[in-house]
């Protein structure tokens, strides 16, 4: 493999294909853009696809082993499905689905921050030499070109515009700043986060110290992995998303723009796809190499990454969905109140799910009709 570029400057990461006509999402100009054949390109992947690829090939002939993944389907359907999302649309309900293309525009500029992690001395980490591979690429490109895209950068949007113009686009409009603001809160997001400022990293340390795992390993490292653990987490996941809101925002007989949105949604999952390669990659090249404590100690990457793998998976999975779930239900409740059919239209719509809230305020499997 002695041939393949592994080393790369941080312009080269963040290099974008020459378009012939730029991306305009509800009148911002935006990354990316179109070929000569009117195919989107996502933006800053000249060489930065070429250069996961030839990591991954690397540490394929140097370790033969997988990359670090999980199956699509192990992670839930969206909630609400499809199918709940356009009953409600048809009954009117318009507003939780505003919410949730919000929402996800919101936290999608928050991926700013991400530029601002603290790597630490990576080969005094490692026993192994790690010249060349991604790892070392992060505060070199990598970072930043996920920061660009998601929040965007200069004069040009990214993910977050894009969000908010898909969701302004299907439903001509919706919300003023201050009803985002109002909604945002509801539903526990502060404004303001996510801004591009820099973070108070002192203060985020402190909170970090608290959710170590491994003493023995620098703690900039440990919060490394289980940072890109639970990132590559959400990525993965969000591809049910994407699906979901193509096809939702695909009904031109429940959405305005003539499908305009779901091609926005589109591209932004095209865009996606080098952030779940890289991080792929990062975490599969630590797991393949030993790691050296504080203390001098050597530790299987296997045992370290795939510890904190499991612990992002099982949070991903539990806690953190069950969290989603109940501020999406929050936002339907609100969303009826006041609405004379509100138990008829909120009876309807659990029955067209796989999972309802009980009693207790849980979650269990929506009981299949005998009928």
């Amino acid at each position: 493999m002695a041939n393949l570029q592994l080393e790369w400057t941080e312009d080269e990461l963040l290099t974008t294909h020459p378009v012939a006509e730029p991306l305009i999402a509800g009148g911002v100009k935006c990354h990316g853009g179109f070929d000569d054949d009117g195919a989107y390109v996502s933006p800053r992947t000249k060489n930065r696809w070429p250069a996961i690829e030839n990591w991954q090939a690397q540490r394929e002939a140097d370790f033969g082993t997988p990359l670090l993944d999980i199956d699509l389907s192990a992670w839930p359907a969206n909630y609400p499905n499809v199918a709940q999302a356009k009953y409600l649309l048809k009954e009117g309900v318009r507003d939780p689905i505003i919410s949730t293309l919000t929402r996800i525009g919101t936290v999608e500029g928050f991926g700013a921050m991400i530029r601002y992690s603290n790597i630490p001395n990576m080969q005094a980490c490692f026993d192994d030499d790690i010249k060349g591979t991604a790892m070392t690429h992060l505060d070199r490109g990598l970072y930043e070109a996920h920061a660009r895209d998601e929040a965007g950068y200069e004069d040009e949007g990214g993910h977050k515009q894009m969000w908010f113009a898909a969701r302004d686009v299907a439903f001509e409009n919706p919300v003023t700043d201050d009803q985002t603001a109002i909604m945002l809160e509801r539903m526990g997001i502060p404004t303001g986060v996510g801004t591009g400022a820099a973070p108070d990293m002192e203060a985020i340390r402190k909170q970090l110290e608290s959710m170590r795992v491994f003493t023995d390993i620098d703690v900039s490292l440990e919060m490394l992995i289980q940072r890109m653990a639970s990132l590559l987490l959400i990525e993965i996941s969000a591809f049910h998303v994407f699906a979901w809101a193509e096809e939702v925002l695909s009904d031109t007989d429940l959405v305005a723009g003539e499908q305009q949105a779901a091609k926005l949604v589109s591209y932004i999952r095209s865009d996606e796809s080098p952030h779940v390669a890289y991080l792929k990659t990062v975490l599969s090249e630590m797991r393949d190499r030993t790691l050296v404590g504080e203390s001098g100690k050597k530790h299987a990457g296997t045992d370290i990454v795939g510890e904190l793998w499991e612990r992002a998976r099982a949070e991903s999975l539990g806690p953190r969905r069950e969290q989603g779930l109940a501020v999406t239900l929050r936002e339907i409740e609100h969303a009826l109140d006041g609405n004379a059919r509100a138990d008829e239209i909120l009876e309807e719509f659990h029955s067209l799910g796989t999972i309802r809230p009980t009693v207790d305020g849980a979650w269990a499997p929506t009981p299949v009709s005998s009928y």
